[in-house]
């Protein structure tokens, strides 16, 4: 079974102009992942657009990613959907792959319950595919539903490659409720990048690693945190995570915008983008390989782009060994590309 521990890149999947799949970038970032020492990458999860990419680019996007890591870090396939009858076709393409563990995501917009999800979903997966080490993704702001920390406590007693699980819940309650249910060999792995070091420091929890957005980005730093965390060095990790602050707190971008009315009145608009819209216009802005998410996400308006670029700048000025990293592998010039203000009114709509 594949040990979840450690750092995990959740990948964008780099997009060229036409929206079609850049290949040499996805490749490219895989290298840059792996020069940088993180556990393992995930291709194809919501940060990958999983939603708007075909079942034929899906599975191309994992093969691509196994023959790019093999024997440098491990994989962990995203195959979760709202039909268990797809999520068994995405794991079947996995093990003809030699993927060793899947990602599977709770099964969105059809709303099953917790039972259901554990037994019409998950519990089908395990059984079928014994050898394959399935995690399951817990996020019920994405897809209005979430599997129990009771009811993974049964799937984990039942099927032994049910080992470990994402929780994006941000209910630390909840999480200290299923360590206390599947005990310490289970693991739980963070998905929000502000809530990791808290998550893995809290005796209650434990958790043991993140599957991260932002490590797209500066991977080497979300990777020290993390072995700080696990080596119980509190005061380290939470260094470490201070300075990463700025972007962990751009995952999600909210920006208040202007519309006009047809009855010509202005108003302000709350808009929220999304993962990965807000990863992507970054990495877009230095120069590393991403492009915008296909349609319905776009782009963020000035406002949103100023706020990352904003992030961005902060760590830059005060950190910059953090995102040095990138600069040298991707040979960009950070300070130049920040100060260029074409590139980020490029990126907005």
């Amino acid at each position: 079974m594949m040990e979840m521990r450690g750092t995990w890149t959740a990948m964008v999947t780099p997009m060229k102009p036409d929206a079609s799949i850049d290949w040499d970038g996805l490749r490219k970032n895989a290298d840059f992942q792996i020069s940088q020492g993180v556990t393992g990458v995930v291709p194809v999860g919501t940060t990958g657009e999983s939603p708007t990419l075909t079942w034929e680019e899906h599975d191309m996007v994992t093969e691509v990613a196994i023959r790019q890591c093999r024997g440098k870090c491990g994989v962990l396939a995203s195959t979760g959907s709202n039909s268990t009858a797809e999520a068994m076709r995405g794991t079947a393409h996995a093990v003809h792959c030699r993927a060793k563990g899947v990602l599977v995501v709770d099964c969105y917009y059809n709303g099953p319950s917790s039972q259901e999800l554990r037994d019409e979903y998950y519990a089908v997966l395990a059984a079928q595919y014994p050898r394959m080490t399935i995690v399951p993704y817990i996020i019920p702001g994405r897809t209005g539903t979430a599997l129990s920390p009771e009811d993974l406590a049964i799937l984990a007693a039942r099927y032994h490659n049910v080992s470990a699980v994402k929780e994006a819940t941000g209910d630390l309650e909840r999480m200290a409720r299923t360590r206390g249910l599947v005990g310490p060999r289970f693991s739980i792995m963070s998905g929000d990048d502000d809530l990791t070091c808290k998550m893995m420091v809290d005796p209650r929890i434990k958790a043991d690693g993140v599957i991260s957005v932002m490590s797209n980005l500066v991977p080497k730093a979300v990777a020290e945190m993390v072995k700080l965390a696990a080596a119980g060095d509190v005061q380290g990790a939470e260094r470490v995570r201070d300075t990463l602050a700025p972007l962990f707190s751009v995952v999600v971008v909210n920006a208040n915008n202007e519309r006009a009315l047809p009855s010509g009145e202005k108003v302000k608009v709350n808009d929220r983008y999304r993962n990965p819209l807000p990863i992507k216009t970054m990495m877009a802005g230095l120069g590393l390989p991403s492009g915008i998410p296909r349609r319905p996400l776009g782009r963020m308006s000035s406002a949103g782009v100023e706020i990352v670029r904003a992030a961005i700048r902060q760590v830059w000025q005060k950190y910059p060994e953090v995102l040095r990293p990138a600069a040298e592998f991707y040979e960009v010039d950070i300070e130049a590309r920040l100060s260029d203000d074409s590139i980020w009114s490029s990126l907005a709509a």
